[in-house]
């Protein structure tokens, strides 16, 4: 008890270190719980997405379960005991799949039987009328009557009352209340069934009807209850059930990690139990498809995870082992003394254990909660720093979440316990020898840690460059959006090296500039450099601290800025425009029914240049109005792009396979996009150059090299069924709107991939001399907020035939929204925020205790005569020399490091569809940013200190020198 008063007392006397330090371990805390918030909340949002997107493309909702028997005994008793079973089976299992149950549905269906009408005056008896009997649970609730009346509960007179759908009265020959009787020789006990009701679903969007209506068309429906107490569960009747459906419809708004095990430990469960049990079964689960790729990207994510917030656990690190050490040191003569004083070492090491523990459960019970503030800030992340408001990430607490923790807390109690542990080790002669001097080579100087860690980094960027020039070289594929772990590792390894490389030079560089102007520096600078280049072990901490942080912030802003931009350029370069439509044109194509021949090949086709080629009939088409698109509400321009995939193109006697873009010049530069500077000249230029002549195209670089092409040469140009036109080059492009010049195919053992080719000319010129096809209409919508919605309802509105329409604002929403992508923004963007916090807490916590152990030094420099300002003025030499500096030094290597190593991000990207070519981006607000933050911190800090330095007393310091 009396170690513990100790403690609490040691802690209250350092309360705001101690505060401090709380601080650190908290944020240390949330950043490594939040992980596994973020991952789960973020592959949750992914995953309804995706089922939403399987419910719109395919028609069906996406999370359900059907189980499907068929009943193969003949024994009707024992059918029913079957069922009987899977009713109670099913039951006991549907709450482990851990979903709301939106929907349950069980159908009970008979053997196929032959019914004879009762009255064969009113009914046709030659007239075969083959159904069965089924029955749902609850149908009452999910129907509404077309005709007749609800059934009866039980016979009437002996007749069952049932229930049709409309096709049945076509199918089976009937009209209301006719009764029938089964004529079946197997069945020695028939029923006869009246059809009194005639239904349809009640909502067509019903979960309740997992299958058609109309599939129900040869059968009657009978009441379940009925049917049960007939059928299922009569020992008389001879009537077997031979079907059962058990079906259930989930909410997966709800779906989430757990869930999805549960869902498929659940189907494993039943899909085990059916198959022993049965040997005619079913079992369908539409959403298993959907999740099993979800499975491998939750690993990929949380790996990505860990390897974006190395940095700033790097950083994390360094603040928990300076705040820990300025505490140590604050106690270094107590421990000395302790030491003295026959403490062993243990003793003293294990009153820290005992602090930390308490401050390590207390950031335990805090930090996942604040874990879960930082996945929600996540979660609003659009872009690097940006924020918007979009439906909330679903945020909840787990287990892995508090075993993250528990991780996070352990680690962070060593960082702490090793400065306890290596001041135990000096004796209080030692100690004092420490103190007169502090020019002993620090730890990683003394090993070269530095040489060290600058060698890993430098080997890993060379591997990574020799990875990425043999994916771009033979056109192989990187997994979609794949991030290495160790893209995040080394630079943050060099960046650490290069900093303690800089330190071990930078005293040097102190000691030169007092040499220089050892003879002429004023006292107050003398002093100061004395005390910076004497004491520079003093300042490691915090200068390596300070350079981390502000180029962790400086390498996250690059990296973040680069993936976002190079991500976005490539959607817009892909469609080239804001939106693409093909509409419908009027053609006299047969109907397919009619068609089965297929087209010549490509290269067979082009054997003659001149005449046309012969095969079926050519379709002849009738262009639609396109003033109609001018004039829609939002289009700022819209032009005409003929884009022809299978053309051939013919030079000399060789011919091969092209992409064909037929284009008005003029609309066609108002209408598309490309980036500046990836071509020698302006696009705008390329256009005008061949505007003049109707028969002047630009070939592709590709098709140039391959085929010997230079300006001025004639080509041939068509494609199958129509003849050959000649063509004049005017000149060369590597790149254009919606061209990828990547090969699409992986290099063969024997050959090189082959690369794309692209000729651009006049559509005018295709359409006269060539033949008039379809075209895609490309629109460029106006710049205002709601340009998008205005012409998407004008388009619906105005009834436009669209075939097929390619908008890029939703593919640019899609991109952003990208689990991976929205990863990457917010843990940069936190990585740079949480650098910025703790680096302003880190440098004041420092300068504050380091003045505080320094007032007897400046008293007693009043005391000589140094007059108030020129302690301002040492105190601000002193921050140029060593906040100042670090500062410095971190914006340089957070530069050099983002010049080296953003670059190979560029091997997250499939290289085959990475068009335009990747592009290191800095954004230069990022930086401002990040600078105004830091010289802001250091004016707040020098306010504060000098604050701090007017409040000593002369008299105070000399009684302390005393003392």
């Amino acid at each position: 008890m009396a170690i513990l008063v100790m403690i609490f007392r040691k802690m209250l006397k350092n309360k705001w270190l101690e505060l401090s330090l709380l601080f650190g371990l908290v944020l240390s805390v949330a950043l490594v719980s939040s992980m596994p918030i973020y991952t789960e909340a973020i592959l949750q949002r992914m995953l309804v997405k995706e089922l939403e997107n399987y419910q719109v493309s395919s028609g069906a909702y996406p999370v359900t379960h059907r189980t499907g028997l068929y009943l193969t005994d003949d024994d009707p008793q024992k059918n029913g005991e079957s069922t009987r079973q899977v009713d109670a089976f099913m039951e006991s299992v549907k709450d482990r799949f851990s979903l709301p149950i939106l929907e349950q549905v069980t159908e009970r269906g008979t053997d196929t039987f032959s019914f004879k009408p009762i009255d064969t005056e009113r009914v046709d008896p030659e007239v075969r009328r083959n159904a069965d009997l089924v029955a749902f649970s609850n149908l009452e609730q999910h129907i509404k009557l077309v005709d007749g009346v609800m059934p009866a509960k039980e016979p009437v007179n002996g007749v069952y009352e049932v229930l049709v759908v409309e096709s049945a009265l076509t199918q089976l020959k009937m009209v209301l209340g006719n009764e029938f009787i089964i004529a079946d020789e197997r069945i020695k006990k028939p029923i006869t069934v009246k059809p009194v009701g005639i239904i349809n679903p009640k909502d067509e969007h019903d979960l309740f009807w997992y299958t058609s209506v109309e599939s129900y068309s040869r059968s009657f429906l009978m009441d379940f209850e009925l049917f049960e107490k007939t059928i299922t569960n009569s020992s008389e009747t001879d009537i077997s059930m031979r079907s059962g459906f058990w079906f259930f419809a989930f909410d997966y708004s709800r779906m989430n990690m757990q869930s999805i095990e549960s869902f498929i430990r659940t189907h494993n469960r039943i899909e085990g139990y059916v198959t022993n049990t049965f040997n005619s079964q079913s079992i369908k689960a539409p959403a298993l498809s959907v999740i099993s790729k979800y499975l491998d990207r939750q690993e990929q994510l949380r790996v990505m995870l860990w390897s974006l917030n190395v940095p700033v656990m790097i950083m994390l690190g360094f603040y928990l082992f300076m705040v820990s050490n300025l505490i140590v040191d604050r106690q270094k003569t107590e421990i000395a003394v302790l030491r003295s004083r026959g403490a062993s070492r243990l003793q003293v090491l294990l009153s820290y254990v005992i602090e930390g523990i308490l401050l390590g459960v207390v950031a335990y019970i805090i930090g996942p909660y604040v874990g879960m503030l930082i996945t929600k800030l996540l979660g609003a992340s659009n872009g690097f720093l940006e924020f918007v408001q979009r439906s909330a990430l679903i945020v909840e607490l787990n287990a892995t979440a508090y075993k993250y923790a528990l991780y996070a807390v352990t680690f962070s109690l060593i960082m702490t316990l090793i400065p306890a542990f290596l001041a135990t080790r000096t004796s209080i002669v030692g100690h004092k020898q420490q103190m007169a001097r502090m020019t002993k080579l620090s730890f990683w100087h003394k090993y070269f840690l530095d040489i060290v860690l600058l060698g890993i980094s430098i080997y890993g960027l060379q591997s990574f460059k020799r990875r990425m020039s043999d994916l771009q070289s033979l056109g192989l594929d990187s997994a979609s959006f794949k991030v290495d772990p160790l893209l995040f590792l080394v630079p943050a390894l060099f960046t650490l090296g290069l900093g303690l490389l800089l330190l071990r030079i930078y005293p040097l560089f102190i000691r030169l500039v007092y040499w220089i102007g050892r003879r002429v520096w004023p006292p107050s600078l003398y002093s100061t450099l004395i005390q910076v280049g004497r004491s520079s072990t003093q300042y490691n901490f915090l200068m390596v601290f300070l350079m981390v942080t502000l180029a962790t912030g400086l390498f996250s802003a690059s990296a973040a800025r680069t993936m976002n931009s190079n991500t976005l350029e490539k959607v817009r370069y892909k469609n080239g425009t804001d939106v693409i439509m093909n509409i419908k044109w009027e053609n006299d194509a047969p109907p397919p029914s009619m068609g089965g021949m297929e087209e010549a090949g490509g290269e067979e086709a082009a054997d003659t240049s001149a005449l046309p080629i012969t095969g079926p009939k050519r379709i002849q088409y009738t262009e639609p109005p396109f003033q109609v698109f001018t004039e829609l509400p939002g289009v700022e321009n819209a032009a005409k792009v003929f884009v022809k995939d299978d053309a051939n193109v013919q030079i000399g006697k060789s011919t091969s396979r092209i992409k064909l873009m037929g284009v008005d010049t003029d609309e066609f530069g108002k209408t598309a996009y490309l980036k500046d500077r990836l071509l020698e000249h302006h696009f705008y230029d390329y256009l005008n150059l061949i505007s003049t002549e109707p028969s002047a195209v630009l070939v592709s670089r590709s098709m140039a090299q391959e085929a010997g092409v230079k300006e001025g040469d004639s080509i041939y140009i068509g494609w199958n069924n129509v003849t050959y036109k000649p063509f004049t080059v005017y000149g060369i492009i590597d790149f254009w709107p919606t061209f990828n010049p990547n090969p699409q195919q992986p290099a063969s053992a024997n050959k090189k991939p082959e690369l794309p080719k692209l000729v651009v000319g006049h559509l005018s010129y295709i359409q006269s001399t060539i033949a008039l096809e379809p075209y895609q209409v490309w629109i460029d919508l106006k710049d205002e907020p709601n340009a998008r919605m205005v012409f998407n309802e004008a388009i619906n509105e105005k009834e436009i035939p669209v075939e097929n329409i390619i908008d890029t604002g939703y593919e640019l929403t899609q991109a952003k929204n990208d689990p991976f992508q929205m990863a990457i923004n917010g843990v940069m963007t936190l990585g740079f925020l949480i650098s910025v916090v703790i680096s302003f807490f880190g440098f004041l916590l420092y300068w504050v205790l380091s003045l505080n152990g320094r007032v007897l030094q400046y008293g007693i420099l009043r005391a000589m005569g140094i007059s108030f300002m020129q302690l301002i003025g040492m105190l601000i030499t002193e921050q140029v020399l060593t906040s100042g500096a670090a500062f410095l030094l971190g914006a340089g290597i957070g530069n050099v490091t983002s010049v080296l190593f953003v670059p190979l991000f560029q091997l997250s990207f499939n290289p085959a569809t990475q068009v335009p070519p990747f592009q290191v981006l800095f954004d230069p607000s990022d930086s401002f940013r990040l600078y105004m933050i830091v010289t802001g911190m250091i004016i707040i800090g020098l306010v504060i200190l000098g604050h701090l330095l007017s409040r000593i007393k002369i008299h105070q310091a000399v009684k302390l020198g005393e003392d």
